[in-house]
């Protein structure tokens, strides 16, 4: 069922008690559309964030990314830490400046990489010691330290430290970075509240954990807004190894109680399959590194399943990689095209699929919005799976 169209707000409004509210427009079931006003922009959702983890989005210009639709971009502060530093990114004027992107950025704290780099790291109560996976270099992580990072890089959306534990994480390690988190974000809290008083307007963000187990994600989740007022909520700890439906009845036991105030970022989360999902139960901000790296691998998103771009049958191909498809990509070259790029080591053919990729899910974010606004998304959502997994 569709909610009336909210009144449209002054510049004024958004500039100061507006900062940060996500509007609701139109609800379809579980399924929100709406727009979430940050800093330097607005953010239409469901939206999918390209993520550029090192301040960029790999091999994707800012003047790409604006043209094929993308109103909000990540980047990772604890990689931003290691190089080039904070510091230098705050001397030329913060990272928005820094990569000529003008328009929303969400920072992740480093979290995820305490379960990506577990390898080489360790965790304490008081923060992780991480080794650099560039020259071996030890660094000790404390939620404060994140937020001066955070704070210096300048993102609108600015993510609390968390300790995020593997998929197949037992209670035990579950419930210990439930608790951790916890003591972190409390920390993350006092941190921010002192930086505020300075430099550019931000949104801290608190991250849900609790693993499979959905009773700890509600403990979570309950803790995290008894801190305060949130603008929005992280998911995090899913899509780290767990089976995709343990995935989704997590996230479907969670919906109910979720505060229907904020935006709700589901945390590296971005195959087809998964978002539409995610969406139809609640889930507004998602963000990942496939449609990307899929991109340089070969592999090209396609309403009708995705395809490795070096087939024999593309050899002769004069057709885009998919009809009908608005991306510049498709506009400007054949698939005997890519493929021969792909073949011959081009750079370019990664390039070229790349920015299909991002755009395919910029346009199935789109197609999600007006199916949500029209109230039949469950139908439109049906017939687009069907055709994206031939019926599976």
């Amino acid at each position: 069922m569709s909610l009336a169209e909210g009144t449209e707000e002054s510049s004024a409004d958004r500039e100061g008690e507006g900062l940060g509210r996500f509007q609701i427009h139109a609800q379809d079931g579980a399924a929100r559309a709406g727009t979430w006003y940050l800093p330097r922009g607005e953010v239409k959702t469901p939206a999918f964030m390209p993520v550029g983890t090192q301040g960029t989005v790999k091999g994707v210009s800012p003047e790409e990314l604006e043209a094929l639709g993308a109103e909000i971009v990540l980047a990772n502060a604890y990689h931003l830490y290691l190089r080039p530093g904070h510091e230098l990114v705050q001397r030329m004027g913060g990272l928005h400046a820094f990569m000529d992107w003008q328009r929303p950025i969400l920072t992740d704290s480093g979290g995820y990489q305490v379960f990506s780099l577990a390898k080489i790291n360790e965790v304490t109560d008081d923060g992780v010691w991480f080794q650099s996976h560039i020259d071996g270099s030890r660094h000790f992580i404390t939620p404060e330290l994140v937020m001066d990072i955070e704070h210096a890089l300048g993102a609108d959306v600015i993510m609390a430290f968390d300790e995020c534990p593997p998929g197949q994480a037992d209670r035990e390690m579950a419930a210990e970075a439930v608790e951790r988190t916890h003591v972190w974000l409390e920390r993350c809290a006092d941190r921010f509240d002192e930086r505020m008083s300075h430099g550019p307007p931000q949104l801290l963000l608190p991250v849900i954990q609790g693993g499979t187990f959905l009773d700890l994600r509600l403990e979570s989740m309950q803790r995290a807004v008894a801190v305060r007022d949130w603008p929005g909520l992280g998911i995090g700890g899913l899509s780290v190894g767990e089976p995709k439906e343990v995935m989704y009845e997590v996230l479907r036991g969670m919906t109910p109680a979720l505060p229907a105030e904020g935006a709700r970022y589901l945390m590296g989360v971005g195959y087809p399959v998964d978002l539409l999902e995610a969406v139809r139960l609640g889930y507004d901000l998602f963000d990942c590194v496939a449609p990307t790296r899929n991109g340089r691998n070969g592999t090209a998103f396609t309403s009708t399943g995705p395809v490795n771009v070096k087939l024999a049958a593309w050899k002769d191909d004069g057709s885009p990689i998919e009809s009908g498809c608005g991306c510049w990509a498709c506009a400007k070259y054949s698939r005997a095209y890519v493929r021969h790029l792909f073949v011959s080591g081009e750079l370019l053919g990664l390039r070229v699929v790349s920015i299909h990729n991002l755009h395919f899910l910029a346009d199935l974010m789109r197609q999600t919005r007006s199916a949500i606004s029209a109230g039949r998304l469950d139908s439109w959502a049906d017939d687009w799976l069907k055709r994206y997994t031939g019926g599976d």
